[in-house]
C-alpha cells in the first residue's frame, strides 16, 4: 500500500521539445529579400533552445530525484518481503 501512495505521489516527467531550426535560404538575393524574416527565426530558435536547455536540465533533476526514491522504495519492499 505504501509503495502505491509513493508512485501516485511522484510529480510527472515534463516534455522538452526543441525547436525547430530556422531556415535559411541558399540563395544570396533571397537571404537579404527575406533578411529581417531570417533574423528573428533565428532570435526566436535562440530563445527556444535555451528554453529547451533548461527544460532538460529540469527534468533530468525531477528523474534523478525519482530514481532516488524508487530506490528507496525498493530496498524498503526487499526488507519487507524478506519477512
Amino acid at each position: 500500500m505504501l509503495l502505491i501512495l509513493a508512485s501516485v505521489e511522484c510529480a510527472e516527467a515534463e516534455t522538452c521539445l526543441a525547436p525547430v531550426r530556422p531556415f535559411v535560404p541558399n540563395d544570396s538575393l533571397a537571404m537579404r529579400e527575406y533578411a529581417d524574416i531570417i533574423r528573428q527565426d533565428f532570435e526566436v530558435y535562440i530563445q527556444g533552445i535555451q528554453d529547451y536547455f533548461r527544460c532538460l536540465d529540469k527534468e533530468r533533476a525531477r528523474a534523478f530525484q525519482e530514481a532516488r526514491e524508487v530506490s528507496q522504495q525498493y530496498q524498503l519492499f526487499l526488507d519487507d518481503a524478506s519477512h
